[in-house]
This record gives C-alpha cells, sequence and structure tokens, in this order.
C-alpha cells in the first residue's frame, strides 16, 4: 500500500472516530432487542418485534438501527422486513452513511439490489466525502461482488465522475488500486 493511500484511509478513520459520537435517545427494550437480533441475522425474532411495531429506525448509541444494520450487515431478510415497516431512506448510520453504502463497501450484492429498487440516494456522500461507488473503488477488491455492484450503480444513476473530498474520483481511485475490472467498467461508462 502507497505511502499517500495508506494516509488517505488513516485520516479517514481518524475522521469517522471523531465524527461519530452521536447522542441517541433512550431505546425500548423492543428496540434494543430488535438491533441485536439483526446482529444475529435473526429473522424470526425480527419478524415478531417488526410485527408488533418496534420501530425499525430507532438508533442505539453507535447510531445502529435495524434498517440500517441489515443493510451494512447483509442482512437481507430483515432488511426486506424493515423497508416493508417503513425504514427511513435518508437516516445514516455514524459515518454519515445510508444503509447503500456500507452495503456496498462490504460486497452484499443482493442487498445493495434490493436498496436500489427503493428511493435511496445512490450519490448520497457520507462525511468522509465518499458516495456508495467511490467506497467500491476505494475499499472493495474488485471481485466479482464489487464488480457487480458497481454495474448496478452505474445503472441506477450513480455519479461516474463524483470525486471524494481530495478531488479523487472513482475512476482514479480504481487505476491507483489496480482494479482493472471496475475500472474499465467505469472508462466504458464515460469516467474521467
Amino acid at each position: 500500500m502507497k505511502a499517500r493511500e495508506t494516509l488517505r484511509l488513516v485520516l479517514a478513520l481518524l475522521l469517522l472516530l471523531w465524527g461519530g459520537a452521536v447522542t441517541a435517545r433512550t431505546l425500548t427494550e423492543d428496540e434494543r432487542a430488535l438491533i441485536a437480533a439483526t446482529q444475529r441475522n435473526d429473522v424470526e425474532t425480527a419478524r415478531r418485534l417488526i410485527a408488533a411495531g418496534t420501530s425499525v429506525n430507532a438508533q442505539d448509541e453507535k447510531c445502529d438501527s435495524a434498517f440500517l444494520l441489515a443493510g451494512a450487515e447483509g442482512r437481507l431478510e430483515i432488511l426486506k422486513l424493515t423497508l416493508q415497516a417503513g425504514a427511513d431512506l435518508k437516516s445514516t448510520n455514524r459515518y454519515g452513511g445510508t444503509a447503500l453504502i456500507p452495503a456496498c463497501h462490504h460486497g452484499h450484492v443482493e442487498t445493495v439490489r434490493e436498496l436500489l429498487k427503493t428511493a435511496i440516494d445512490v450519490n448520497h456522500v457520507n462525511r468522509l466525502g465518499w458516495t456508495a461507488l467511490l467506497e467500491v473503488a476505494i475499499l472493495g477488491d474488485g471481485g466479482p461482488a464489487y464488480i457487480e455492484i458497481a454495474r448496478l450503480l452505474l445503472a441506477h444513476g450513480a455519479d461516474i465522475n463524483l470525486p471524494d473530498n481530495q478531488g479523487v474520483t472513482p475512476l482514479g481511485h480504481a487505476r491507483q488500486r489496480g482494479l482493472r475490472e471496475i475500472a474499465s467498467i467505469l472508462e466504458a461508462a464515460g469516467a474521467r
């Protein structure tokens, strides 16, 4: 890893840690239980709690909600339940990202596909200045899951030239990291 890229990632992590301190309201037992069920992918418990009216948008001290956590962790069945229960597509996690951004970061193709069926903002920018497409180029490994996610994002209107806070575009990151297939996809879509 080049020194510049290492420094960028270290600074990004520090920014996330610094910007992540948010005070949450006190959650009910059921809201905490729903977040815990989502974390362990306990679909039946999540289904029962959601059916009983537990908020899928209530956020804990780490700014996790059942909806945001389901997106980040690729809990597809729970994500679908949260969407049916009125998940707030504009809600953001401690990093300032919507559910789509960490789903892309972690390579959860089916979760990304499900989120893109909604009105979620494909070009939302988190506190680092990164969009979902930038996360694919910066944090992805360039493998099949990330290639598919890049294609999905482009098909749903991702801005291929929207740069990060340092002015580096998704194509620039893909080239720097040697992600040839992703760079080719971006170039074919007109990235510069």
